[in-house]
C-alpha cells in the first residue's frame, strides 16, 4: 500500500529529478507539494511545480510557499540552476491550477488529515514548514517521519565554507524545525553534503539521459535531460569537471525504500551568530552539549547502486 508523501522544495534540477523518481514509483502516493523560494524565486519554482507534476500526472494541491526566508532577505542560485531553476529545459505554461492555500497551511492541513501517516520530504529551505510549526506546533506528532536533504556534517560547504544552501538560505527556519522536531517521536532523517555528494553523474549517464529523451514520448524525459546539462556545465565551470552532484533524489529514495545508504543519530544544531560561519550545521560527536540525538544522518551510500537504480527508474516508468 502507497503511503502519503508531502514534498516541500524549491525546483531546481535536482528537485526535478525526485519528482519525476515519485513519479515512477508505485509505492508512494504524493499527496502535497509545497513550492519554496530557494533555487529560484518562489514564483517561478511554484511555476515548475504546477508544470511538472502536469506531466508527471501527479494530481495533488500545490500551493505557494512563503516569497523570502524568515530573517535574511532571499537568496537564489540561478548560476547552478538557471534563471528558470531548469537550466536548458524549456517548460510549458502549467496546465493546473494552484492550491488557494499557502505552503505552511498545507503542511498543517494534510498532517491534521492523516495523523501518524503522512510523511515529510523537504529538498528545500525550511521557510514553509517553520511557519507551519507556527500553526500548529504539534506537527512533530502528528508527522510519521520527516526526510530533509541539507547541511554539512564535517564537510565543506556549497554556499559559505561550512554552509550547505537549503539551511544557509533560512538558516533561523532550519533551526527552529531541528529543535521543534527533537520532541518527534521518531527522529528526522537528515541527508547532509557528505552522504548526497557521494552521488555523482558523469558523461554516462548523462549520455542515458539524453537516450532516454531520444526515444521517449513522456515530455519530462527531455526537460530531465536538459536540465541536467546544464547542471554539468555549472559543476565543470566551477572546477569539478564534467560532473554533476545529485542531491536530492538520494534524499528522496531513502525516504521512500529505506535503502541505499545507512543511519546514525546525532545530535545537530544550526549556527546563526557566528560572523564567518553563519548557517553551519554543527554535530555533537562528543556529547559535549548533554543533549539527545535530534537526526539521523545519512552514512554508508551506496553511490553506484543508487544511481543505477535512479537511471533505471527513469528508463522504465518515462520510457
Amino acid at each position: 500500500m502507497a503511503f502519503p508523501l508531502l514534498v516541500d522544495c524549491d525546483t531546481g534540477i535536482d528537485d526535478a529529478l525526485a519528482l519525476a523518481y515519485l513519479a515512477c514509483r508505485q509505492d508512494v502516493d504524493v499527496v502535497g507539494l509545497v513550492s519554496s523560494g530557494g533555487n529560484v524565486p518562489a514564483a517561478t519554482v511554484h511555476r515548475n511545480n504546477l508544470a511538472l507534476t502536469g506531466m508527471l500526472g501527479l494530481d495533488a494541491p500545490v500551493a505557494l510557499g512563503a516569497d523570502r526566508p524568515l530573517v535574511e532577505p532571499p537568496i537564489f542560485a540561478d548560476d547552478t540552476h538557471g534563471p528558470h531553476g531548469l537550466g536548458h529545459a524549456q517548460v510549458p505554461a502549467p496546465a493546473r491550477d494552484e492550491d488557494p492555500r499557502s505552503g505552511a497551511q498545507l503542511w498543517v492541513d494534510l498532517a491534521r488529515e492523516r495523523p501518524g501517516e503522512l510523511v515529510g520530504l523537504v529538498l528545500g529551505p525550511h521557510t514553509n514548514l517553520a511557519l507551519a510549526l507556527e500553526i500548529e506546533p504539534e506537527l512533530p506528532r502528528l508527522l510519521r517521519r520527516l526526510h530533509v536533504m541539507g547541511g554539512a556534517i564535517h564537510h565543506r560547504g556549497n554556499t559559505g565554507p561550512t554552509s550547505e544552501w537549503n539551511i544557509a538560505v533560512d538558516p533561523e527556519a532550519a533551526q527552529q524545525v531541528l529543535a521543534s522536531f527533537s520532541a518527534a517521536p521518531r527522529r528526522p532523517v537528515l541527508g547532509a553534503l557528505q552522504a548526497t555528494e557521494a552521488i555523482v553523474f558523469r558523461a554516462p549517464e548523462l549520455d542515458r539521459l539524453e537516450h532516454l529523451a531520444r526515444r521517449s514520448v513522456h515530455p519530462v524525459a527531455r526537460i530531465l535531460a536538459d536540465a541536467v546539462r546544464f547542471y554539468f556545465e555549472f559543476h565543470e565551470a566551477d572546477g569539478f569537471g564534467w560532473t554533476a552532484h545529485v542531491h536530492d533524489p538520494l534524499v528522496t529514495a531513502h525516504a521512500v525504500t529505506g535503502d541505499f545508504a545507512g543511519t546514525r543519530p546525532l545530535a545537530v544544531d544550526v549556527e546563526l551568530a557566528g560572523t564567518l560561519t553563519r548557517g553551519q550545521t554543527v554535530g555533537d560527536e562528543l556529547g559535549r552539549w548533554g543533549r539527545e540525538p535530534n537526526v539521523d544522518l545519512l552514512t554508508e551510500v551506496a553511490a553506484e547502486e543508487f544511481v543505477e537504480h535512479l537511471l533505471a527508474t527513469f528508463e522504465a516508468g518515462l520510457d
